[in-house]
């Protein structure tokens, strides 16, 4: 029995979203909008029943027992840990939250509530061409998996700014292209290495602060372009671009992952290997494989999707398509709604690797305004809201013993 779902948000992701839930054949019960006109309309468009502005109205409800939280970042973590609080699964949109400490809300709420699922929206991980990339590096196709030496990616694409000025112009409310975009990537080189970041460094640069719709006193914020390096624990660096300068949806995408006897690489859905001639004595003799003298073709993307974007990359899409697919499985076997089976969804994000991503990203600010390598620091309790109020407090405390 599949359990009834409630979205949050009314944006592109959401009109991708819903139609393929239907197709799944999960029952859309309920929307949420940030005003009751933008509710209405989407509701209407998608056909689902019910609307509102208000957040407790679709939690409350009693036949949605999963929330997609799709709308903008500073309502992720508030929602996400309410959700939890009356035990409905959660499935939540990049990033957990604004900042670390919204993460850690999260965390800590998925680590109450554990008989509930909880996970982020990194789809990459779902799309077949990196299930196919983790298998290969998992069986030693480039030798011992621990010993890999260089992620490299290049993402290029159109602007991620919508027609009017709102949270995707601004870089403090979740806007720009390290937090839509360096998210996934940073999320997807842990899930394939099992390495975790432990220093960064980061460029970001907003060069377009104005655009034909956007302009006069307000300026773009979110950074267009960045590049980062991330040293991960046993070794292995990782290098990243990611560019919204290209004109239009486009939409190009390249990850290499490399090791001294070779090298996968994905482009767009598509994945490629070549394992080098010259290694003396290499592993590639000792298991038996042949190197190549071109690419060799391990997976190729032929399925076409039912329901394209052209806002939202088709890698991005299918991944979501898969998650969703992945979910069915997990809910389908049991006989109770609120019952779900782990392995299905195993691969996903969890809230947990949210955090990390978040950490990441925070150290990769630091890194840019100082310019140095910074060390991705965990928190792991909630800061301070008032540290010249606490410490005030203590030295009253000292003064009065």
């Amino acid at each position: 029995m599949l359990p009834g779902i409630g979205v949050f948000g009314t944006g592109s992701v959401a009109k991708v979203l819903v139609p393929f839930l239907r197709e799944k054949g999960f029952p859309v019960e309920a929307i949420w909008g940030v005003t009751l006109q933008e509710a209405e309309n989407t509701a209407k468009e998608l056909k689902i029943p019910f609307f509102t502005n208000k957040i407790d109205d679709v939690l409350l409800k009693k036949n949605v027992n999963l929330v997609f939280i799709v709308c903008a970042p500073n309502l992720h973590a508030q929602i996400s840990v309410k959700a939890l609080g009356i035990g409905k699964h959660v499935v939540c949109d990049k990033p957990a939250g604004l900042c670390q400490a919204e993460a850690l809300k999260m965390v800590r709420a998925a680590q109450y509530y554990p008989t509930l699922i909880s996970i982020i929206n990194h789809s990459l991980r779902f799309l077949p061409a990196f299930s196919h990339m983790r298998k290969c590096i998992l069986d030693s196709y480039l030798g011992n998996p621990n010993e890999l030496t260089l992620i490299d990616v290049r993402v290029q694409m159109g602007s991620l700014l919508g027609e009017t000025f709102n949270w995707l112009c601004d870089d403090t409310m979740g806007g720009g292209t390290l937090t839509l975009v360096g998210s996934h990537v940073i999320d997807l080189v842990s899930y394939l290495s099992g390495q975790k970041v432990m220093k960064v460094h980061g460029v970001l640069r907003t060069f377009v602060e104005e655009t034909s719709k956007v302009n006069g006193i307000r300026k773009i914020t979110a950074p267009d372009f960045c590049t980062f390096q991330l040293q991960m624990d046993k070794g292995l660096l990782v290098t990243a671009t990611l560019n919204n300068h290209l004109p239009g949806p486009c939409f190009n995408q390249e990850i290499y992952v490399c090791s001294k006897n070779g090298y996968l690489v994905v482009r767009g859905g598509d994945l490629h290997g070549r394992l080098h001639k010259s290694n003396p004595k290499s592993i590639i003799e000792e298991e038996g494989k042949r190197p190549h003298e071109k690419e060799e073709v391990i997976y190729v993307d032929i399925e076409d999707l039912s329901c394209a974007s052209s806002v939202i990359p088709k890698p991005y899409i299918k991944g979501l398509c898969k998650m969703i697919s992945a979910l069915k499985e997990a809910f389908l076997p049991v006989k109770e709604q609120m019952d779900w089976i782990k392995e299905p969804v195993k691969a996903a994000a969890t809230f947990e690797d949210g955090q990390r991503v978040q950490a990441t990203m925070e150290a990769l600010r630091q890194s840019n305004e100082d310019g140095c390598w910074k060390t991705v620091q965990l928190l792991t309790e909630p800061p301070d809201p008032n540290p010249a109020l606490s410490a005030a407090v203590r030295r009253t405390a000292i003064s009065l013993q």
